[in-house]
């Protein structure tokens, strides 16, 4: 499948010769319009709309002229009405246009399209987004594939058929945050789930199917979370895993851990009105709440009241839980005229959290036995001295209804189309790029071969896309620094990097450096690399990365250029001059392009702080976005704070002097080691929040970033409270909260202490081996012996193409040097019917990108890849009822008597860190 959705068949071409005569059966659907209430929604949203986008007024309102009938005409201003103001910025009507017509042809086309009721259709067919993908126009492009698939089969069956599509196209890989489209993940052939959900929801809208993306924010058992599917069949909504086909629905590798759920949500457009709960709902926007599908619920009632007793009208209710180290709201509610505010949420531990005016809050901690109505009291303000802490208990393990035994040949057939679509998508990741083709581009270009080879191994299916994009560049002369450009991208962006961004954003650099005076640095090294990662780089945050640098340029003379280069702090009031801040959802602040929102003149802080950022780098300053406070910076001999007015906080100096807040002075933390205590990995073990209006929020520090101990950090003055903790093997965590305030020009120490909790090493079974052992480089047959040493081990049996071993796999990676030093065996054996990858596995092995493969996998030195042959040794403790509906991984400790002292069963992110202190306690 390529990348353009132009040139693929009409829906009602697609359907192939049995159409018609399906048509002749089925009922065909009355033409779509909106109910006389849902019109006048549609009608005030489309004013609103159009006053937020005057100036872009022809270019997306333009379109309503060119609608064909009223059918068409009320799909396409459901569509305008809907748009949040990112998209208002960088789409146009006559893309909607074109995808109603799409989506209206499909209903018609489709044997089911009369089956479907009119609000199903408009708010989970009808809708071009589903999260924050780039829209890319794939409607058309999926239906003319999946429609001769899905044809003469029952939309259950349907359903079905078009997630073992999905598994042809993409398998799981974790990436960043920023969500790939439909098509960027079939050209990738893989995506995390986020990503796998957005395509298997978009394949089942081009075939007139109801569908959404369901996810829980954050899971309260282990520190990660999860994003699935549903779809409406024959009258109800039923479940599945996006890209990991099963041979039926309601069943998933993520059941177990859902019935742990906290909270399970969904988001829609278009002023929805279903029967579902809703956590938040604005402007044609609401989040649904579907946990009571999942798990068993309770409904939290909570009053907030004034410090005079009087409700507290407005006041905003958090419902935070203890995940990736940080007290995360997993909902958001605003109390009503009489201060109440409710949420049906899972059996485990919330802390409940209001804020009112002025700052003043109050909390409680909530745990499963708790009562279920609360009184919180906005009568604190500032934050507690002494530290907190807190057990965040997770709801129980519980065993789910048995599902009826599915016929064996139906079983057998699922496992081979499993094959089938993993020898598919192994055939086209063939076609990638590697090292003949980088080795060609090094003669051609004279660029050299081992730092292309990464790249365009690294880019997949858009390889030939960057090898374009350099080779052209060379060819002009530019072959160094276009070479620099595409290196300063993230593995994700070089998926999807197309030449006209690329190029835009190479001569945007190479012009603005040309204007530039000299370099006042004394250092080389670090001006390159501050040129290439805040100037050449085009990336801010998680925006949609598109061209802006010859916009952006343009817009300014070769003067007011000059000038803003040797006085930079003036452009933030420039850009505030002519930008009005509008908020939008939540989960698509800062999501948009830079050039969009500089056209559209709005837009949200998120968004203003990035096109700021763009701004600076288009005029060739250096520029980011600061570690932890994501406030936008420029370099002029030192990163200084570009601040807008309505954010300026100016601090007078040791002279009395108040800076204009890019000079305001800071105040300083250290973070004191404690001997003996964990590591401290921000977003794993550790976070900071600044307290602001009432609320923490996290600083924005890289995920997974060390060194902290005995680290001092430079912060604005303010109230902060770091938070460390300790996950339990049942899931709990122990939060520590300890509390500072800074002051400026003033050095606060905090202790980076953790909560401990000795856990038993229970002797929970025994190994006992069984099958001989292949291993999957085609070496000799193994003894057990061999393969385990005479000490402690780790064991697990993997699906490697399924999310949760992937996980596993990735962990294990991260631990290389803790397993190698613990001197422990690493065996990893394929399940039963597992696939390894597909034909491309031996390929990938050698591939800089890791490949999808287990055999292509990081695994600690030493480890051995096998599978097993005459027998399992998958332990029983793997084969009781709650862990053989888990599923793989199955990952286990043993001694140096087979004994086994840890076991693990399907997704549960930690387990390699669990199975290392396991391996720990046993040396002690």
């Amino acid at each position: 499948m390529s990348g353009r959705a132009g040139g693929s068949r009409s829906p009602e071409e697609s359907g192939g010769a049995d159409a018609g005569r399906q048509r002749e059966r089925r009922r065909e659907p009355a033409p779509w319009s909106p109910g006389e209430r849902e019109k006048e929604g549609i009608a005030r949203r489309l004013e609103e709309r159009r006053r937020l986008a005057a100036a872009r007024e022809r270019e997306l309102f333009g379109a309503l002229v060119e609608a064909r009938d009223e059918e068409e005409a009320w799909a396409l201003r459901l569509l305008l009405a809907s748009m949040p103001v990112g998209d208002l910025a960088d789409y146009d009507g006559a893309m909607l246009l074109e995808h109603a017509r799409q989506s209206l042809a499909i209903r018609r086309a489709m044997p089911w399209g009369g089956e479907v009721p009119d609000e199903l259709f408009a708010h989970f067919v009808l809708p071009y987004r589903i999260n924050t993908e780039d829209i890319d126009g794939s409607r058309g492009l999926l239906h003319a594939e999946l429609a001769p698939r899905v044809q003469g089969r029952s939309m259950e069956e349907a359903i079905l058929e078009t997630n073992y599509w999905c598994h042809e196209k993409a398998t799981y890989a974790g990436s960043d945050l920023r969500t790939a489209s439909p098509l960027t993940t079939i050209r990738a052939a893989r995506g995390r789930c986020g990503e796998e959900s957005t395509l298997a929801v978009a394949a089942l809208r081009s075939v007139g199917i109801p569908a959404r993306q369901v996810y829980t924010p954050r899971w309260a058992h282990c520190d990660d979370n999860h994003a699935w599917v549903e779809a409406w069949a024959d009258g109800r909504w039923r479940y599945f895993g996006a890209c990991e086909p099963e041979a039926r629905l309601d069943q998933g590798w993520f059941t177990p851990p859902a019935r742990r759920a906290m909270l399970v949500d969904t988001r829609v457009f278009g002023g929805y009105a279903g029967s579902e709960e809703t956590t938040l709902e604005r402007d044609g926007y609401a989040e649904l709440n579907l946990l009571a599908t999942y798990a068993p619920t309770r409904v939290l009632d909570v009053s907030v009241r004034e410090e005079d007793g009087s409700a507290a009208a407005g006041a905003q209710v958090r419902f935070e839980l203890y995940n990736m180290a940080e007290l995360h709201p997993i909902a958001v509610l605003t109390a009503d005229a009489d201060g109440r505010a409710w949420l049906r949420a899972g059996l485990g531990t919330l802390l409940v959290r209001a804020a009112g005016r002025g700052g003043r809050w109050d909390e409680r901690l909530v745990h499963a036995g708790s009562p279920d109505a609360l009184e919180l009291r906005l009568a604190r303000r500032g934050q507690p001295q002494a530290p907190a802490e807190l057990d965040f208990v997770p709801p129980p393990e519980r065993d789910g209804e048995p599902l009826p035994e599915l016929p064996e040949a139906a079983l057998r057939r699922h496992e081979e189309r499993l094959r089938e679509g993993s020898a598919r998508r192994g055939e086209f990741e063939a076609g990638f790029l590697g090292e003949p083709e980088a080795a060609e581009l090094a003669r051609a270009s004279g660029l050299p071969a081992e730092r292309l080879l990464p790249l365009l191994a690294g880019a997949r299916g858009n390889g030939a896309e960057i090898a374009a994009f350099l080779g052209e560049q060379a060819r002009a002369g530019r072959g160094a620094w276009a070479l620099r450009l595409v290196e300063t991208l993230s593995a994700k962006d070089r998926t999807d990097a197309m030449r006209p961004t690329l190029e835009d954003h190479l001569l945007g650099a190479l012009a603005a450096l040309g204007e530039a005076p000299p370099a006042s640095s004394t250092d080389a090294e670090d001006e390159r690399e501050r040129f290439d990662s805040y100037v050449l780089c085009p990336r801010v945050l998680h925006e949609r990365l598109a061209p802006y640098r010859g916009l952006l340029a343009a817009a300014f003379s070769r003067e007011e250029r000059e000038a803003l280069r040797l006085r930079p702090a003036g452009l933030a009031a420039q850009l505030e001059r002519r930008f009005a801040l509008a908020d939008t959802v939540p989960n698509l602040r800062g999501k948009g392009t830079p050039a969009g929102a500089w056209r559209l003149g709005r837009g949200d802080r998120e968004t203003r702080d990035i096109l700021l950022v763009a701004l600076y780098r288009s005029l060739g300053i250096p520029a980011r976005l600061q570690p932890g406070s994501h406030r936008p910076a420029f370099w002029q001999d030192g990163w200084r704070e570009a601040r807008f007015a309505d954010e300026r906080e100016p601090m007078p100096d040791a002279a009395g002097r108040t800076g204009d807040g890019a000079g305001s002075r800071h105040a300083e933390l250290r973070l004191a080691a404690v001997p003996g205590a964990p590591a401290a990995v921000y977003g794993v073990t550790m976070t900071l929040a600044r307290l602001q209006d009432g609320v923490y929020r996290t600083l924005a520090y890289p995920h997974g970033s060390t060194g902290y101990e005995d680290r001092r950090l430079r912060l604005e003055p303010g109230e902060y409270r770091l938070t460390t903790g300790t996950r339990l093997k049942d899931g709990t965590a122990l939060a520590r909260l300890s509390y500072a305030e800074l002051r400026a020009g003033e050095l606060a120490e905090l202790e980076l202490a953790f909560r401990s909790a000795d856990e038993a090493v229970p002797v929970l079974g025994e190994l006992r081996p069984a099958g001989e052992l292949w291993p999957l480089d085609g070496g000799a047959p193994l003894g057990w012996t061999q393969a385990l040493g005479e000490g402690a081990a780790l064991v697990a049996w993997l699906e490697p193409e399924r999310e949760p071993s992937r996980h596993l796999l990735r962990e294990l990676a991260e631990q290389a040097e803790p397993l190698q030093a613990a001197g422990a065996a690493v065996l990893l054996l394929l399940a039963e019917g597992a696939a390894d990858g597909g034909p491309r596995a031996a390929a990938t092995a050698r591939q800089p990108d890791g490949g999808d493969s287990l055999a292509a996998s990081a695994v600690p030195a030493g480890g051995r890849l096998a599978r097993e042959r005459g027998g399992s040794s998958l332990p029983a403790l793997a084969q009781a009822a709650s862990a053989a509906e888990a599923g793989c991984p199955h990952l286990f400790v043993v001694d140096a008597e087979r004994r086994i002292r840890y076991a693990s069963s399907g997704y549960r992110i930690g387990a390699a860190k669990e199975a290392l202190e396991t391996l720990a306690a046993l040396r002690r």
